[in-house]
């Protein structure tokens, strides 16, 4: 009996003496195991780092700034000047260059015009009319591009507009109760993702990296193109120069630009009854009228 109590003291010591050395050397464990994976982990070579690349990156692109190089000449400097704001705008600046834009629209001009061409060649139509679809099909691939990058900046534009009052809110919010400009930008950054966020990002980016507020300011309402913002930062840089409070401009600016929304709404609401007489005169009133006179006109046919 003696023994079994000695052998079961003992094993009982030796199970707490490893319970405890495994607590204690637990971190240690963990250190070195991401020791071990970092040490043998390999160096992704710049083959791997290429495959990972988007596939318009790796294949589209490259092709693109080759073509592009050998039209620079083709496209003068203040076109390029609008093209690279137009990008800018809709926030397709880093996915393509003006100049390869070019290339694109030269490539979409001569694809959709040798389409309709071939199109037009199978339905059998003439040389005049064929010439003709061809020519429609240079004009509508050379707008394409361009309609779509308005469209995209349009939506932008309107995203803008539609989050910056409560953008202003939660800065306001922010302000009054202690932060900092910069630190009430970052914490709208946090809280919300959209085209505006992006842009103070981009602006604190800026200032971090030593460009002054004011001028930050005045590029992102330069580079986004939007009444309401430009109102906003030209009252943040005269609050600023001025040393008035800026948690009351901010207060203010986000009244005024919500009664400017406001009014907008109504204003489009205003503009719907004359836009929608334009169908009503050319599709909803000739039904109506063949409806309402049609019996009539028939009996008045056969009478006469």
């Amino acid at each position: 009996m003696l023994v079994l109590i000695i052998a079961a003291v003992f094993c009982e010591t030796i199970l707490l003496t490893l319970l405890l050395h495994s607590f204690t050397c637990k971190g240690r464990r963990e250190i070195e195991q991401r020791v071990v994976e970092v040490v043998s982990r390999k160096a992704p070579t710049v083959r791997d780092l290429e495959l990972k690349a988007p596939f318009y990156r790796r294949a589209v692109k490259p092709i693109l700034v080759k073509m592009s190089l050998w039209m620079t000449k083709a496209l003068p400097a203040e076109k390029e000047v609008q093209l690279a704001h137009k990008l800018v705008k809709a926030n397709l600046n880093e996915a393509i260059a003006p100049r390869e834009l070019l290339v694109v629209k030269y490539l979409a001009a001569i694809g959709v015009a040798a389409l309709l061409w071939m199109f037009s060649g199978m339905l059998g139509k003439s040389f005049i009319q064929t010439v003709i679809m061809g020519a429609a099909g240079l004009g509508l691939g050379w707008y394409m591009p361009d309609f779509y990058i308005n469209n995209k900046g349009s939506t932008r534009v309107r995203e803008i507009e539609k989050s910056l009052p409560d953008v202003l809110d939660l800065l306001t919010v922010s302000v009054e109760a202690g932060l900092g400009f910069d630190g009430a930008l970052m914490k709208v950054v946090e809280k919300t993702k959209n085209a505006l966020s992006h842009e103070f990002t981009l602006m604190l980016k800026e200032i971090k990296m030593g460009k002054p507020r004011i001028e930050a300011m005045r590029d992102m309402s330069t580079r986004v193109g939007v009444d309401d913002l430009s109102t906003f930062t030209g009252s943040i840089i005269m609050a600023d120069q001025l040393g008035v409070s800026i948690g009351n401009i901010l207060r203010l600016q986000s009244d005024q630009i919500r009664q400017k929304r406001r009014q907008r709404v109504e204003e489009m609401a205003m503009k719907a009854p004359v836009k929608m007489l334009i169908p009503m005169v050319l599709f909803i009133f000739p039904a109506i009228f063949v409806v309402l006179l049609g019996p009539a006109a028939i009996k008045i046919a056969n009478t006469f």
